[in-house]
């Protein structure tokens, strides 16, 4: 089962050939019963990285660890620097991991690095926590620490003990980075002066997560007493919040949405355009990961997706075809759906909407134009030009969100066909 296998992500350093060589004593015979892997993210990005991946899938060989090693390209130029873009296609490659839970070898001395990096940008309190001991993820593995109470001391006492070997990464001795900064030239003046700083450090950070975790019930109870019918946040109750409260539940929103923490700056910018938005209005505002909206006096927070195709494309008979970053599902039914003789061999395609369409979603109803049935469903405007809209030569036979026009119903005894908008994959 998926539940019982264990991932460990492997750079080749010293902390993560620990934490493997470490788990891998403790399978079975007379061990914990688990099932135990490796995963090795090739950034590409050093003149040695070929050589890491050869060492790692040595290492994984002489302990039986099966190994993957995973290509990605680090994007440059984006603004966010090497690192962060190394971090972000590292952590895409995580959430592919086929295990239940992925094991990073983060320890004591690296959580009160975190700490003082994060307070020195500014962070709020989730920031000052550092890093978690275990953090469930939107999709994939949840990410798991479990040397975090252990410092680099105890870690170098293990490897010498057990005569292991490891990589050293040369951009580790580059203090342009601040963490190397941090590392190199900031924590050995501290630990002078006050010897138990990292320990202090960790100890802070458990207890900003016990704060972090505390405003995140705070948020939940907000979010519980203003959801509207439809789950989604009501504007008049949201604004009636104090700005900390709003501010809280507004951070809390778009994390749980898979969002980055959101700075302070366009935090206080939304709250300044929820303030002046009236119950009718179409408020937008954007965020690297996607948009805030309001519509129809709720809050809707957006996800970045890809756009809609901007030509037709053409359907010949398969079960699904992709849209949008979602896909589209064509099921047979019998007595159901589209009766399928009506599409004919040829010509039938899904487009975006143009404008002046018109369907007769109910046979008792009159022919409408798409704008009117979308207004009237409530469709939010942002995604009415994203709906796949299937033709048969021209006419417009379906709409996902609406339905299938009146005049392609298939009636009782009749192959049917059933097309299904799943907007997310």
């Amino acid at each position: 089962m998926v539940e019982n296998r264990l991932c460990v992500a492997l750079s080749g350093g010293r902390d993560s050939v620990v934490l493997l060589d470490a788990l891998s004593r403790m399978r079975s015979p007379g061990g914990v019963e688990f099932s135990l892997s490796a995963l090795h993210v090739h950034h590409g990005i050093s003149p040695n990285a070929d050589a890491w991946a050869g060492f790692c899938a040595d290492f994984c060989r002489n302990r039986a660890v099966p190994l993957k090693v995973v290509h990605v390209e680090v994007p440059r130029g984006g603004g966010e620097g090497l690192e962060a873009a190394a971090r972000r296609s590292r952590h895409a490659a995580f959430a592919g991991c086929a295990a239940g839970w992925l094991a990073l070898a983060h320890h004591r001395d690296d959580q009160a690095e975190t700490v003082l990096l994060n307070l020195l940008r500014g962070t709020g309190i989730a920031g000052a926590a550092g890093m978690l001991a275990e953090r469930p993820q939107r999709s994939g593995p949840a990410l798991i620490r479990p040397l975090l109470d252990v410092s680099r001391a105890a870690i170098d006492d293990y490897a010498a003990g057990n005569g292991l070997a490891w990589i050293d990464d040369e951009s580790n001795d580059d203090v342009h980075y601040r963490r190397n900064y941090l590392r190199r030239a900031v924590m050995p003046g501290l630990a002078e002066k006050f010897p138990g700083a990292p320990l202090a450090l960790a100890r802070a950070a458990g207890h900003f997560a016990e704060g972090a975790a505390l405003l995140d019930d705070l948020a939940q109870i907000d979010r519980a007493a203003l959801a509207t019918a439809a789950g989604r946040i009501a504007l008049v109750g949201f604004n009636a919040l104090t700005p900390p409260r709003a501010r809280n539940l507004l951070r809390f929103e778009l994390v749980a949405a898979g969002f980055r923490a959101p700075d302070t700056r366009w935090i206080d910018e939304a709250l300044r355009q929820l303030a002046s938005a009236g119950g009718a209005s179409e408020t937008r505002v954007a965020t690297p990961d996607g948009e805030l909206h309001v519509y129809r006096g709720e809050l809707y927070v957006v996800r970045r997706r890809p756009p809609a195709p901007t030509e037709a494309v053409p359907w010949q008979g398969e079960t699904e075809l992709s849209w949008a970053g979602g896909r589209v599902c064509f099921v047979p039914a019998s007595g159901a759906g589209i009766r399928r003789d009506l599409l004919g061999d040829g010509g039938v395609r899904l487009d975006v909407r143009r404008g002046g369409e018109r369907l007769q979603p109910d046979s008792r109803r009159p022919r409408r134009t798409l704008r009117n049935l979308l207004q009237e469903g409530a469709v939010p405007p942002w995604e009415r030009d994203r709906l796949p809209c299937l033709w048969c030569g021209d006419r417009l036979v379906w709409v996902g969100g609406l339905g299938a026009d009146a005049a392609f119903a298939c009636p009782p005894g009749h192959d049917g066909l059933e097309p299904a908008w799943k907007p997310h994959g």
